[in-house]
Order: C-alpha cells, then sequence, then structure tokens
C-alpha cells in the first residue's frame, strides 16, 4: 500500500486553475521532492495533502485512508512543516512545543524537551520568546517539534530556508532518521541539491501539471 496515492487531481482558485490531473504514487520509507517554479502549485499540492484544502476534483489517500472524508484521523499521523514557521510569537520555545504537542495527545517529559531543544542547537534560548528568534531559529523550533511527533507522514515546505549549513545537515540527517523508520516524506524544495542526498524520488511541477524527472535531467540542464 502506498503511503500518498494522489490521482487526477485538480484544484482551482476561483477561474485560474493552480493543478491539472495530478496523479502521483509515493511508498513508505520514500523521500520525493517536489520541484517547481514560484506558482506551480508545489504549497497548494501539499496543502491538499496535508488535508487543509479540499481538491476540487480527484482522489488523495493517505495510508489507505480517504484525504476528504477521513481527514481527521490522516491528520493523526501526518504532520505539515509549511514554509513559514506558523509559532506563537509570545510563547517560548518549551511553551510552543507543549502546546502543539498537546493538541496531538502528546505530553513530553522535561527531559525530552531539553534533549530535543538541544539536537537542534537552540537549547540555550529555550526560554526566550520566539519573537526574537531568528528565521533559522524558527526553523529548527519547527524540526524540534517534527522529532517530539515522529509522524509516519513528513510534508515539508522548502524545508532548508533560512538555515546555515549546520541546520542544512540537521535537516538531512532528521530525513533519514525517519526513512530508516519507515516514515515517508514529501517535500517541496528550491534547493533541489540539498534534497538530493537524501530524496529517491523527483517530480517537477509545470504550471500544474506533474512532470516525470530525474537527477540526470538536473545535470544536464
Amino acid at each position: 500500500m502506498p503511503a500518498i496515492r494522489v490521482q487526477d487531481l485538480s484544484h482551482s482558485y476561483g477561474h485560474y486553475q493552480v493543478l491539472r490531473q495530478v496523479t502521483l504514487e509515493i511508498s513508505q520509507g520514500t523521500c520525493y521532492t517536489l520541484l517547481g517554479a514560484n506558482g506551480s502549485g508545489k504549497t497548494t499540492l501539499l496543502r491538499i495533502l496535508a488535508t487543509l484544502l479540499r481538491p476540487t476534483s480527484g482522489r488523495i489517500e493517505i495510508l489507505g485512508r480517504d484525504g476528504v472524508t477521513d481527514k481527521t484521523l490522516i491528520r493523526r499521523s501526518l504532520l505539515f512543516l509549511a514554509h513559514g514557521s506558523h509559532l506563537y510569537e509570545e510563547l517560548n520555545a518549551l511553551e510552543n512545543l507543549q502546546f502543539a504537542l498537546a493538541l496531538r495527545g502528546l505530553f513530553p517529559t522535561p527531559r525530552q524537551l531539553k534533549l530535543v531543544l538541544d539536537r537542534v542547537g537552540i537549547g540555550a534560548f529555550a526560554s526566550m520568546k520566539v519573537r526574537h528568534y531568528s528565521a533559522g531559529m524558527k526553523k529548527r523550533l519547527s524540526f524540534a517539534k517534527a522529532m517530539l511527533a515522529a509522524p509516519d507522514i513528513l510534508l515539508l515546505d522548502e524545508p532548508f530556508t533560512a538555515l546555515d549549513h549546520s541546520g542544512v545537515e540537521l535537516v538531512q540527517d532528521y530525513i533519514r532518521e525517519v526513512l530508516n523508520r519507515n516514515g515517508t516524506i514529501l517535500m517541496s524544495t528550491h534547493d533541489p541539491e540539498k534534497a538530493r542526498v537524501v530524496s529517491q524520488q523527483v517530480g517537477l511541477l509545470r504550471q500544474g501539471t506533474l512532470h516525470p524527472w530525474t537527477w540526470r535531467q538536473k545535470d544536464a540542464s
């Protein structure tokens, strides 16, 4: 059973069609990279798979469940890290993690919180309000949330943005960890070289249509 199955998926905003009959299958234990220019539909596709948008037409399945009728169950197994941080600016790092994870029915211990914040490199700033964080620190905090949530499926929108070299390596190592436990990742990125080292599959969205792609094509382009 594929972890993610998309069949003839289309989506429109008013008269503008942003996705056109997209068909895609991603097996469990696979990292799939989605390439494409701004406006090609990458974020829209991720939002539909995260059950935040209802497609105009077509069908999606996440771990065998219908993406429209079973979205409550799907959300228990899935985590979407959007391009923006979506953190609470007036809470500190610990409070952000505790709040976000409590919504998923998870209550990490103080030791678990400390270990994960140290792992992502912001343990010294655990009590600082997030509004004082840099963009890179916010990105690291988002990944700390993912590490504690341990979802079966992880959707990543521009995961390498705002990260320095050590942050990029942190994300790459975490992706490998997810794959080693048979988790599944779909990411969109403008940094294909950073994604290439951890991805098994790649596709190109162009004007809302998904095209087969290989890393060799990238080398030749």
